[in-house]
């Protein structure tokens, strides 16, 4: 087997920004000096996570829904066969990334919507509470999601980390992806950028963004 390409760029842009605003969102929670910036964290993670459940029916191979979500019987039989070091390779998400993946998507969805309902006082007191569970559940899946990458990594004797940054695994020639969709993943980013620009003054010192993943193309 070759590098192939496999993760198409608005796939990668998504998941480092995902990464980014989520964790900007979480940092600033505490703190009601930084609740402003918090909201639009936290209306960032809803944006990107809306255009991550449309690229995945219209995404390229291994950023469809289709091509990584299976049956529970299927994900407990993948785990087994990781543990006995016998899991088959797979080019895209394996059953139990997959699993994970659909899961941070609803969780980032329920936690920014109950943000939302908090921002605006919408119903009680108790939104507060649900989008504090919400929230502190997604953190805990993110830690499982990295440690379940690390250790497959470590089993099948492949980086994942860095696959998802240079967007190419290991795979035959007629497993790549066809197109990387570029410009849709640069009008992605300056949406964001633009959303940041637009709603916080202090969004200029993201300039360093465009110079770190400008390479990724």
């Amino acid at each position: 087997m070759s590098s192939i390409k496999v993760w198409d760029l608005p796939t990668r842009f998504f998941h480092c920004l995902l990464v980014l605003s989520f964790a900007g969102a979480f940092l600033t929670a505490e703190s009601e000096h930084n609740r402003d910036l918090h909201v639009l964290f936290g209306y960032t993670v809803l944006g990107l996570i809306v255009f991550r459940l449309l690229w995945g029916f219209i995404g390229s191979r291994y950023a469809r829904f289709s091509n990584f979500v299976c049956s529970p019987k299927g994900v407990v039989l993948y785990l087994c066969q990781l543990i006995k070091n016998q899991a088959a390779h797979s080019v895209g998400h394996n059953p139990a990334g997959g699993v994970v993946i659909v899961l941070l998507l609803l969780l980032g969805i329920a936690s920014g919507l109950s943000g939302w309902a908090v921002y605006e006082d919408i119903g009680t007191d108790s939104f507060t509470e649900w989008h504090e569970l919400i929230s502190n559940a997604m953190l805990a899946l993110v830690c499982i999601h990295i440690t379940g990458v690390v250790v497959s990594s470590y089993l099948q004797g492949e980086n994942l980390i860095a696959a998802m940054i240079t967007g190419k695994k290991p795979g035959e020639a007629n497993q790549a992806i066809a197109n990387n969709a570029s410009s849709l993943a640069w009008l992605v980013l300056v949406m964001v950028i633009g959303l940041w620009f637009w709603a916080w003054p202090d969004a200029k010192d993201l300039n360093w963004l465009l110079h770190t993943i400008v390479w990724w193309q």
